[in-house]
């Protein structure tokens, strides 16, 4: 199929679906597969075979569209890893994979060229250079479309778009990343992104990587007010570090099942997954699109209230009281006891209510990473026994969410 044609019927797709399956998170999954990695695009130089298989993998799950291995393969990046001298390589080399994995799975998926942010503040100038120099090669080498992905700042982004159509006439997906509230880390809300977006030479535009998918919808739900095919292709949710790996949140695949249903309803022409979403996840996009799968339950984007209970008596702490009347604030931080007894911490704290010249204590929680006394044990015997208000540490990484607020609502019953 020409060049001309693959482009009609993505443009074609976009209008009139069905949606398109996006694929998933590669440069997450390169990076545990192939060790020692610079970046995850250098694993277009030393492990081909490996990131050919990841397309396989996608496409063989149902992704209709494969993204190049290209997305932090512009100069200056690449010259944080002192790779800038094999930028046209990596960039070449990556849409050859991809090709070759369509080749392979003998079906017509789309390459799409990923294009990143540059990652650090530069002249509008500047960055339409190093856009337009990668989007040059990545055109050139035979990519079909491009997915400018990722952006946190709206006006770089701007500036990739139209660095990018002044060199190439392919279709442009343009995504940015969004927070709970629809919002980027810049306050750009979805709905403002949607406007100026609209304005652009731009195929489609969306969501994508951000705080996982209900931030990808909420963000839909803003941007598809003027009816412009939208994208969403978020990720599994919020990362954490573990033993020097980076883990991401277990998600069902019918959790993205019951997503994809739900980004068809607001608009999203293409759908698929970021960082942590592997060929399970885009397997169950595609059978939920196939299937025209209902979503089972409402999308509600409230933010949760602050319940009390009726007849609560809601009291001002001594320190909120000292800090809204500009009062000097002094308080001293003491360590829980390792073992099993509070009397000596207990008669510290009283020696310092004694003194009149402490008003508060800020109680530490597994000082140093080693296993003491709970914090808010400690605090509510001080509290009792000395009459001093307490400042108790909680460390999340012990607890979940609903652990926590248990352990407050018992602290807070504890000292009244």
């Amino acid at each position: 199929m020409s060049a001309t044609q693959t482009r009609s019927r993505f443009l074609e797709r976009l209008q009139h679906g069905p949606a398109i399956v996006a694929d998933g998170g590669m440069g997450a999954l390169l990076s545990a597969a192939v060790p020692r990695l610079r970046c995850p695009e250098e694993a277009n130089l030393r492990a081909p075979d490996a990131v050919v298989s990841l397309h396989v993998s996608f496409i063989n799950a149902g992704a209709e569209l494969i993204e190049t291995n290209t997305f932090g393969a512009n100069r200056r990046k690449l010259g944080h890893h002192f790779l800038e001298d094999d930028l046209e390589r990596i960039n070449s080399v990556a849409v050859k994979l991809a090709r070759d994995a369509r080749e392979v799975t003998g079906r017509d998926v789309f390459v799409a060229g990923s294009i990143g942010p540059i990652g650090e503040p530069l002249a509008s100038r500047l960055r339409r250079d190093i856009f337009g120099e990668q989007a040059s090669i990545l055109e050139g080498r035979g990519a079909d479309l491009f997915m400018l992905e990722t952006f946190y700042d709206l006006g770089e982004l701007v500036d990739a778009v139209e660095s990018v159509r002044s060199t190439s006439s392919l279709p442009i997906v343009a995504l940015l990343t969004f927070d709970e509230g629809a919002e980027t880390i810049a306050g750009t809300t979805a709905d403002e992104a949607a406007q100026r977006l609209a304005d652009l030479d731009v195929a489609a535009f969306g969501a994508n990587h951000g705080a996982g998918l209900l931030a990808a919808l909420a963000a839909l739900e803003q941007m598809g007010k003027d009816g412009k095919p939208l994208a969403a292709l978020p990720n599994v949710g919020l990362a954490s570090l573990a033993g020097g790996r980076v883990i991401y949140p277990h998600a069902a695949p019918e959790y993205f099942a019951e997503f994809a249903a739900h980004a068809r309803d607001l608009g999203a022409r293409v759908i698929g997954g970021c960082c942590g979403t592997t060929p399970a996840e885009i397997a169950a996009i595609r059978s939920a699109l196939e299937e025209h799968r209902q979503p089972a339950a409402p999308l509600q984007f409230d933010e949760r209230e602050l319940v009390v209970s009726l007849g609560e008596e809601q009291r001002e702490t001594g320190l909120a009281r000292a800090l809204r009347e500009h009062e000097w604030v002094v308080s001293v931080q003491l360590d829980p006891p390792l073992g099993g007894s509070s009397a000596g911490l207990v008669d510290v704290a009283r020696g310092l209510a004694e003194s009149g010249h402490v008003g508060f204590v800020d109680i530490n929680d597994n000082a140093t990473a080693r296993a003491g006394m709970n914090s808010l044990m400690v605090s509510a015997t001080i509290e009792r026994e000395c009459g001093l208000e307490t400042i108790p540490h909680l460390t999340t990484r012990d607890w979940s969410v609903v652990g926590m607020e248990s352990l407050l609502l018992g602290a807070h019953a504890a000292t009244r």
